[in-house]
Order: structure tokens, then sequence, then C-alpha cells
């Protein structure tokens, strides 16, 4: 692996401690993990990943209080994961939730090492966009069935996050595209969009008005979370306010 990428910070999710020791296990003797805690409730994991830079997941779907999917669900920017169970009837849930891979117990080496290297490509890909962002070239291509649309992202007023897919809106048209949410907000300029929701990143150049939970983009009312609302006032409303 380039030096230039570095290990992926990985925490492991499991109510069963032998789970636990055996995906660390397996997680040691891949040189580009790094695993940095193990939890035994979704609710001790909500804690960590608020406190701690958390690449990837080894999530466990079946635990007390809180299960896997429900605490994935409510992340509002989930790290890569990779779901670990007993249970195949989750898979079409997990792929709902853009999961990275979903494991079987018992997690033999080598289908873990399978996903963790799918885990890593996507790791690579979303370090690379971070540090080459397009700020020069306000030109994407986007696919739709066998054509590429050339498309502007200064024109995009705002993307919608629809599961395995997300909708672009610009002032005349949308475009849906098969792309997730997480992969289209790291291809942008992060000083041009801002994630407002788990739903909605909007182009800050677009909006129109701010009014409590409520945002404006060509006359388009949408949600800002809880969470977001403070860090959009201070990055993008106070540093711009001219009257007090």
């Amino acid at each position: 692996m380039s030096n230039t990428i570095p290990k992926m910070k990985c925490l492991i999710i499991d109510d069963e401690p032998l789970a636990r020791f055996h995906l660390k296990e397996l997680a040691d003797q891949i040189d580009f993990l790094s695993v940095e805690g193990t939890c035994a409730t979704a609710l001790e994991a909500d804690t960590k990943v608020k406190e701690t830079e958390i690449d990837l997941l080894f999530l466990d779907i079946n635990m007390p209080y809180l299960t896997g999917l429900e605490f994935l669900e409510q992340l509002e920017n989930p790290p890569l994961c990779i779901l670990t169970t007993a249970y195949s009837e989750y898979a079409l849930e997990g792929f709902r939730l853009q999961v990275v891979d979903y494991l079987l117990k018992p997690i033999a080496f080598n289908r873990f090492y399978q996903a963790v290297n799918k885990a890593q490509q996507q790791f690579i890909i979303s370090e690379k966009l971070k540090k080459n962002t397009p700020l020069d070239d306000p030109f994407l291509y986007v696919r739709q069935s066998d054509s590429f649309i050339k498309v502007s992202w200064v024109d995009i007023l705002y993307i919608e996050s629809m599961q395995n897919y997300t909708k672009l809106h610009f002032k005349n048209k949308s475009l849906i595209i098969h792309q997730t949410m997480k992969a289209i907000e790291e291809s942008l300029p992060s000083d041009h969009f801002f994630r407002i929701h788990k739903s909605y990143l909007i182009n800050i150049t677009h909006i129109d008005m701010i009014s409590g939970g409520r945002l404006f983009i060509n006359k388009i009312e949408l949600p800002i979370s809880r969470t977001r609302k403070e860090e959009l006032l201070n990055q993008v409303v106070y540093k711009k306010l001219i009257s007090k």
C-alpha cells in the first residue's frame, strides 16, 4: 500500500466476547488495518464513533437495546461498514444501508480478507478525492443508461439520497444516478457543499434563506438536522453575517 494512504482505523462491535476476539485476531493480520477498539453494544460504539475518527466498522447485527442496523441507520456520516452476523436474511437490509460487505459467522479468513480489501479500495478512492478536489474544474460526468452527461457542480442546487441512488437537483432538471451519497459528497469540493441532513447535501452558494430547522433553495424547503444546524451556522452563515 502506498505510504500516502494511512491505515484504516477500525472499530469492532459485537456483544459476544469470542466474536470480538476472533475479529480482532483476523484484523491484526492485515497491515493496512488498525483496530482502535472493541465494543460490546451499539450504545458503547455510538460514543466511540463520536469521539474517535473511525474509517471502518465491523458491526454485528443482533445486539441488545440497539441493533447494528438501527445503530448504522442513525449515524449522520457513517464510516465504511462490514456487517458480521450469523443470519443471512439481513443481507438485503445491509445493501440498502450501503455496507461494504456482509460476512456470515463463523468468518473464515479468506472471506474476511476479501471484504477488507473491498473496504480498502473504497477508502483509497475517498482519500485521493479528499486530496484532489476538483476546485479548478467545475465539470463532472454522470452516467445515464449508456450515455455520459456533462454537468457543472456549480449548477447543482442540492443532492438527495435515495437509498442506493442519489438525485442531483438543478434549477430546471434533476438526474438520478447510481451512486451513494457518501461517494458523491467526497467527490465534490467541501467548501461549496455541506451535508445538512442524512438525506441532503446542499450547494451553499444557492441558499436563499435559513429559518429554524429549515433551509430554502430555489423555493424548495429542506430539513436541517439538529446536529448539523450549529455547524452550518458557524461554517457558512456567521462568517458572512453583516448584521447582528
